[in-house]
């Protein structure tokens, strides 16, 4: 009986202090977009990475888009889980601001390769692209050559497109559309809206179906033919160059307030700055990496379409008017 005892106790013993082990394994809760978490998206290669080097459990809670991202924040506020927040966006930053739910990161990014220099003390960069339409060369032989040629040709091409409330792209093409038609916006937008086939709710939804061939051109990235290109050896796909330019979109992440895990939140920022997940970025997230100059991108993102001129609203006149915008854009879509 000693013996039997002795051996549950040992047991139980054993038990508790493994479980005592797990619990003392802290957890770094980053709210990301669903793009990024998936099998094929930076997530599993940053995971393992990270994971590596800071002896802790990184969690990567995918959503649906930036926006998305921004809205459920909102809702949490301090009782949120997350304790990073990664893939908002420039056009969001302000916005995102001025919840009062981020805490100053206190880091300085000593190499940047983006357009501009970069100063913000709450929001770090990871990567950028830019915003353009796609298209199947052997399906569309003559794609537009500007967005006015797009919107105005009422007999161009079908498309889909993402909803600025969700997605971050969806977003940038708003502006876009804005920058280039000011007031006259709304107008664009009722020219364009019947070859509309579908507004998803992200971009995933709405690359799968250009895939399927549901429409001619799908809103993505300059850089989407890449992926093709890398990945499947597919020469096929190809981002029409707009004459005026294109949106730029700058990805960034940010530490939440409330968190409990600070101190790895900070390191998980500093590890996004490193080599080791700035190359993960080029093929996997598909965008140019915010602190690798373009020498570590692969060959084939130099036969990729000249975005220039870059396009883009300041964060705070974005968050002053994105309401109105959206309202602008929902009333002309109910029509």
């Amino acid at each position: 009986m000693y013996l039997l005892m002795r051996c549950c106790y040992c047991a139980l013993l054993a038990l508790l202090l493994n479980f005592g082990a797990e619990a003392a394994t802290p957890t770094l809760t980053v709210y990301t977009y669903n793009s990024f978490t998936s099998d094929w998206g930076p997530g599993p290669q940053v995971k393992k990475a990270f994971e590596a080097q800071c002896d802790c459990n990184l969690e990567l809670v995918g959503l649906e888009d930036g926006v998305s991202m921004l809205n459920r924040l909102k809702l949490e506020g301090k009782n949120t889980r997350a304790d990073l927040v990664l893939g908002i966006d420039t056009n969001l930053t302000a916005e995102a601001r001025a919840t009062g739910l981020f805490e100053s990161h206190g880091m300085r990014m000593e190499s940047s390769a983006l357009p501009k220099p970069w100063d913000d003390e709450l929001f770090l960069p990871y990567d950028y692209g830019y915003f353009a339409f796609v298209y199947n060369r052997e399906q569309l032989k003559n794609p537009p050559a500007s967005l006015r040629q797009l919107v105005e040709d009422e007999n161009g091409p079908t498309l889909l497109l993402q909803d600025p409330r969700t997605s971050t792209p969806g977003l940038g093409l708003l502006l876009w559309v804005k920058k280039i038609y000011g007031d006259q916006a709304d107008s664009a937008w009722a020219k364009l809206s019947p070859r509309i086939v579908t507004v998803s709710k992200g971009w995933s939804e709405a690359y799968g179906l250009f895939l399927k061939n549901e429409a001619d051109m799908v809103l993505s990235y300059t850089t989407s033919p890449a992926y093709h290109m890398i990945a499947e050896q597919d020469r096929r796909f190809a981002a029409a160059r707009f004459s005026e330019g294109h949106y730029q979109q700058i990805e960034v992440a940010g530490m939440v307030r409330s968190s409990q895990q600070k101190g790895l939140a900070r390191a998980f920022l500093q590890f996004m700055l490193s080599e080791p997940f700035q190359r993960i970025i080029p093929t996997t997230n598909w965008m140019y990496p915010a602190a690798l100059g373009q020498a570590s991108l692969p060959p084939e993102f130099a036969q990729l379409v000249d975005p220039s001129p870059a396009l883009l609203f300041d964060d705070k006149l974005v968050a002053k008017q994105r309401k109105q915008w959206v309202d602008e854009w929902l009333e002309v879509m109910s029509r």
